[in-house]
Formats: C-alpha cells, structure tokens, sequence
C-alpha cells in the first residue's frame, strides 16, 4: 500500500513544525548528492596532484644494481600487522662511479653476493621508491571518502540541531496551551485571587 512520506500540505492539522522537519528532512537527499559530488572533486584533484608529485619524484629516483654482503635480516614493519621487512647490507656504484654501502629491501630468498636492484637518489644514495599507481590511487580515494564524509556529517550535525530546535520550541507552545486549555478540557476552573480550594 503507497504511503505518503511528505505531509500534506493541506492537512488542516498540519503545523510549522512539521513543514519544518519535512524540509530538513528532504533536504538531506540533495545534501547527500552534494556530498558526493565534492567527493569526487576532491578526489579527482588528490589523483591529479598525486600523478605529478609522483613524476617530480621519479625524476630524482634511479634503479641500480647492487650486490649484497651481508645475509638477508628480517626488520619490524612500520605497521604492526604488517610482515616483516626483509633487508641486507649492499654496496652499489652511482652513476657517477662512486661506491655506495647501505641497507636495501630483498626478497626471501635473496643471498650473500647476490646483486639486487635498488633505487636510489641523485646523490646515489639508497631512497624510496616512486610511488606507482596503486598508492596513488588509494591517497585519491581516502581523499574523496574523507571529503564525503566531511560534507554529509556537516550536514546531518546542521540537521540535528535544527530538528532539537523545533521540537524544544515545540514542547515550550504545547505546554502554553495545554495550560489554557487544560482548566476548560479537565472541568476545573481557574480560581480567582483569593479563591481557596473547593470554591468555585
């Protein structure tokens, strides 16, 4: 059976209230789709600026053999649910033929004397590698959840606090005119100034 979501205009009974609520109410649709909408936006630029800090870095990154002269270690993660680290002592030459030593990642089965490629910086020391794809992708996409949830919190905390508004305003008129219409409904007269209990 179809039932009305909206109040109806002409309801005789129908109040400010609750054309109030029904506005704020059916405000939060189009609210939701904003919120959405600057989602997308500011995910799209978190993808956009990502990409090009990316290139910048990639510029000053260079992928060079090394040869490892230690066994592999296995090091704690950054995260603590996260695997290990996997790293050896290797020694590389930059481009410039200088003789580098440092701590690069390996895989498991990685050995003493194994050459293995690692990235380094323009100087030719050991540095991160460039973020890919899929790290920029995922920065994009906590930027354009976060934004989403920024604006529709926003606007459900507005909604809230307008809702307790009218209802507070309306608990203070129910109570003024349930105290002049109370005496009349109940039977009992309002008692003049001196007028004891049981006169009328």
């Amino acid at each position: 059976m179809w039932r009305r979501t909206t109040p109806d205009p002409s309801n005789p009974l129908l109040r400010k209230a609750d054309r109030t609520r029904a506005r704020m109410r059916s405000a939060l649709v189009p609210v939701c789709l904003v919120a959405v909408a600057c989602g997308g936006t500011a995910g799209g630029a978190a993808w956009d600026e990502g990409r090009r800090s990316a290139a910048e870095v990639a510029q000053h990154r260079h992928l060079l053999p090394a040869t490892t002269v230690s066994p592999r270690i296995y090091r704690s993660a950054a995260q603590p649910e996260s695997a290990p680290d996997i790293v050896a002592r290797a020694t590389w030459h930059d481009r410039a033929g200088r003789v580098h030593t440092g701590t690069v990642p390996v895989t498991a089965t990685t050995r003493t004397g194994d050459t293995v490629m690692t990235w380094t910086d323009d100087r030719g020391n050991a540095a991160g590698a460039p973020p890919g794809t899929t790290d920029i992708t995922m920065a994009a996409i906590g930027y354009g959840v976060g934004a989403s949830c920024v604006v529709a919190l926003a606007a459900g905390a507005f909604v809230r606090v307008r809702l307790r508004r009218v209802d507070a305003r309306c608990a203070r008129d129910w109570a003024a005119e349930w105290a002049e219409v109370e005496p009349a409904w109940s039977g009992r007269l309002r008692r003049g100034p001196g007028q004891g209990p049981g006169e009328d």
